[in-house]
């Protein structure tokens, strides 16, 4: 079974408006003294110990490591007999590979390190596991094989600076397929790996961004080319005859996630091709025509999988941003009753043993820590397999996420979820006089083709316990909305959208505040949505009190020089071309308004940054320098896109709660 999560179900980093283009360019032009970008600084041990993050006190240290603590295992995937169970869980402090051999029984831990590493696959005859790892936050895993029952790690491929990943396991498990980019950093070559005498092949070489989408079992492969940001062109492949066959996408820029159906001939398509949600469709290569096979539901089908037995095609709808499994017959298509489950925000499909019994669920609520347990189709039976840890902690008085909408200055409504606390803190500073407002963390996700969910996150309760209303909007360009929603701020587009940052705090301070007196509002966000948090501050600076932006991007145009070569061409397609669309990047730089910063700002990021390099952090700070705009800066010397290892995340969530709490909590208004 090959599982395909939909955009939407990508994880959101904690630190995750249509109006008339003239309008937002008059009202966003740059300062006379604004220009080009400065030089970037070079990264020296000098400008690293410079940058260095500080040290945390010791009651906000224990503050963020208690939550820290509060920890839930992945899904996983099961043993092909059912009886084992290998995940996720980052209980030492990094995501490691954990095994469990029956429900409820003690965990035993497989791999180890600060460096995370993923469980891929488990091998058809259950005696080894694949797992991924990644050095330094660098984005560059290895493949490795490991007994499992635990033991040294086998390397299928590893090499410094270059990106390989799973493409699947034969199933005789004789071969390991995988993609990497070392033949061409701006390409993706597809080997195959004989595990009997631990050597690779070249399977498939032509030059782009290639991926193995399905395979069938006499060895025919569904290739992928990724075209943009959210397009990809379908081949078949035979690599027996080397013929490569298009058969969807093909000079198009439209959105397709497509399997093998189970007759010759059929693909099972995810596509919003004939709406503007995605659905469900079969195609029949014969005819060339699209069928569906999932109802038009006003919603997104965020992802599904089939089965290997051909019993059954899961598949999950994106309601609003809450996650609904649905079952369908792989043949007939007729809907297949579900066994009741519990509620929760989001119930999701993980792996499906090969013999269609079994398939791991995981249910996810705010007030609820998420928990995987085992579905047996047979008997209808969902068993909990592994319990979560929340040392310390109730998770039961955590608050709910609840779907509010703020409005666009064009009237567009803009969802967002809201997590509020119990009691308002007081204010350090404050005379006696009426009660003040809660203040406000808006904290936009990143992407931008992502989306906020509600559902557990103990990040988010840090600052709820903090006294701080909690705010993740899905701003236009967010996934899970349809099509038009999702490409509407695609290029110079985004001119016209990107006043709905603003309109946020203004529909906040303009509601939210209580005897005559508005809330402060900070800004947040990790990746696009650090640059959102630029963007706030510099841009529409006074809409916010503080910012904290993580490893978001302060220059378009230098963002796609320097970014990983694997992603400049993708990331052209949502944010513009430098050539054509120049002009427009420049105007949607927040490094253009540098000159209007009043605000605090914190800026975060990662030396070893291949998304969004470092080097964006360090011109915005240079730059802010320059104007003793008082703004502060931390770089991770052993991350990359995020913190990953434990005293980082502690350190850089830390950091961003203290910085909130200085600004927005204590001092006079």
């Amino acid at each position: 079974m090959i599982l395909r999560p939909g955009r939407a179900a990508a994880a959101v980093l904690l630190l995750a408006s249509l109006f008339l283009a003239t309008a937002v360019i008059a009202s966003t032009s740059p300062s006379p003294s604004a220009g080009s970008a400065p030089a970037v600084p070079a990264v020296t041990p000098e400008l690293l110990a410079r940058y260095a993050p500080p040290a945390l006190p010791d009651e906000l240290r224990r503050r963020v490591q208690a939550m820290f603590d509060v920890r839930s295992p992945g899904a996983g995937r099961l043993s092909p007999d059912g009886t084992r169970l290998f995940f996720n869980w980052s209980v030492t402090g990094s995501s490691q590979v954990w095994r469990i051999d029956g429900p409820q029984r003690f965990p035993v831990q497989l791999t180890g390190g600060e460096d995370p590493t993923t469980l891929q696959d488990v091998m058809p005859d259950g005696r080894h596991i694949v797992v991924s790892r990644d050095r330094g936050g660098a984005e560059n895993p290895g493949l490795y094989l490991q007994p499992a029952g635990g033991g040294p790690l086998l390397t299928i491929f590893q090499k410094d600076g270059v990106r390989a990943s799973l493409s699947y396991v034969s199933r005789d498990g004789a071969s390991i397929f995988y993609e990497a980019n070392d033949r061409r950093p701006d390409s993706y070559a597809i080997y195959r790996y004989d595990v009997a005498t631990r050597r690779a092949e070249l399977v498939f070489g032509e030059d782009g961004l290639w991926s193995v989408a399905d395979h069938r079992p006499d060895g025919r492969l569904l290739l992928a080319r990724a075209t943009g940001n959210t397009s990809s062109e379908y081949f078949g492949y035979d690599p027996a005859t080397k013929a490569l066959t298009p058969l969807l996408g093909q000079n198009e820029t439209e959105d397709y996630d497509i399997a093998f159906g189970l007759d010759e001939g059929d693909l099972i398509v995810r596509t919003p091709k004939l709406g503007d949600f995605q659905r469900l469709y079969r195609y029949r290569t014969a005819t060339r025509e699209l069928s569906p096979i999932t109802p038009d539901m006003g919603h997104d089908v965020a992802g599904f999988s089939i089965s290997r037995d051909g019993g059954r095609i899961l598949y999950t709808v994106n309601d609003g941003g809450y996650t609904r499994p649905h079952a369908l017959d792989a043949r007939t298509f007729g809907d297949l009753s579900m066994p009741p489950l519990p509620p929760a925000d989001h119930v999701s499909f993980g792996s499906t043993t090969d013999d269609g019994r079994y398939t791991t669920i995981r249910l996810d609520a705010a007030t609820t820590l998420p928990s995987s347990s085992v579905l047996d189709w047979t008997t209808g039976v969902l068993t909990e397999w592994h319990l979560p840890s929340a040392p310390e902690v109730d998770p039961s008085r955590f608050a709910p996420a609840t779907l509010e909408s703020y409005q666009a200055r064009d009237g567009t409504p803009i969802p967002m979820f809201v997590r509020r606390p119990s009691a308002c803190p007081a204010h350090s500073g404050d005379t006696p006089g009426p009660p003040r407002p809660c203040p406000v963390v808006v904290d936009f996700h990143g992407g931008p083709e992502a989306q906020a969910q509600p559902g557990f996150d103990a990040g988010a309760q840090l600052f709820v316990d903090s006294g701080f209303v909690y705010v993740t909007p899905n701003v236009r360009g967010s996934d899970g909305y349809g099509k038009a929603w999702l490409h509407s701020d695609d290029g110079p587009k985004r001119l016209r959208v990107i006043t709905d940052i603003e309109d946020c705090a203004r529909w906040i301070r303009a509601r939210w505040g209580e005897a005559g007196q508005p809330p402060r509002i900070g800004i947040t966000g990790g990746s696009y949505g650090g640059y959102s948090t630029l963007v706030g501050m510099t841009m529409f600076a006074g809409a916010y009190d503080a910012g904290v932006a993580v490893v978001g991007m302060s220059n378009l145009a230098t963002f796609l020089e320097h970014t990983a070569p694997y992603r400049r061409a993708l990331r052209i397609t949502e944010y513009g071309d430098p050539q054509r669309d120049g002009e427009a990047l420049r105007q949607l730089s927040p490094i253009t308004y540098i000159d209007r910063v009043k605000a605090p700002l914190l800026i975060i990021g990662g030396a070893n940054d291949p998304r969004v390099p470092v080097s964006e952090a360090l011109q915005m700070q240079a730059a802010l320098d320059r104007r003793k705009a008082g703004s502060r800066l931390i770089v991770f010397p052993d991350e990359g896109h995020g913190s990953q290892k434990r005293d980082n995340r502690v350190q850089e969530v830390g950091h961003t709660l203290a910085f909130f709490e200085q600004f927005l909590l204590q001092g006079p208004r």
